[in-house]
């Protein structure tokens, strides 16, 4: 069972978007999202070499966190070395119109690399 996203940092918050948009705002949190929403569910190796300037140690906390609050989840298959796989849950699903929407409006508002990002990475829509 996935931990809930706690949505507000303090009771005087009245946004009831805040924690979500904390969340996403996260380093390389919505990079992490785009990947593995335009390839399928990534193993760390591949996506670290997606991310060739991100960390290992920065990769590992964004996963986790993600994993943490339910967006991700974590396959490990005990190989040696052990094979771990990241696929979006049902909850990060929910995500999808999302991100796609953030891509449309990081092209129109001319977001350096939005527009060739988007061409790259833009699922293909079903015939």
């Amino acid at each position: 069972m996935a931990m809930s996203l706690h949505l507000r940092q303090n009771s005087d918050m009245q946004c009831p978007m805040d924690g979500l948009l904390r969340m996403l705002m996260g380093p390389w949190t919505t990079y992490i999202l785009w990947l593995i929403r335009s390839n399928g569910p990534q193993r760390f190796g591949q996506l670290r070499k997606q991310m060739p300037t991100i960390s290992a140690k920065m990769l590992t906390e964004r996963l986790r966190m993600l994993e943490e609050v339910g967006i991700l989840h974590r396959e490990q298959e005990e190989t040696i070395p052990p094979k771990v796989t990241y696929s979006m849950t049902e909850r990060g699903h929910d995500l999808n119109k999302v991100l796609d929407d953030l891509a449309k409006l990081a092209v129109k508002w001319d977001c350096p690399g939005a527009e060739k990002a988007a061409r790259e990475k833009m699922p293909k829509k079903a015939s």
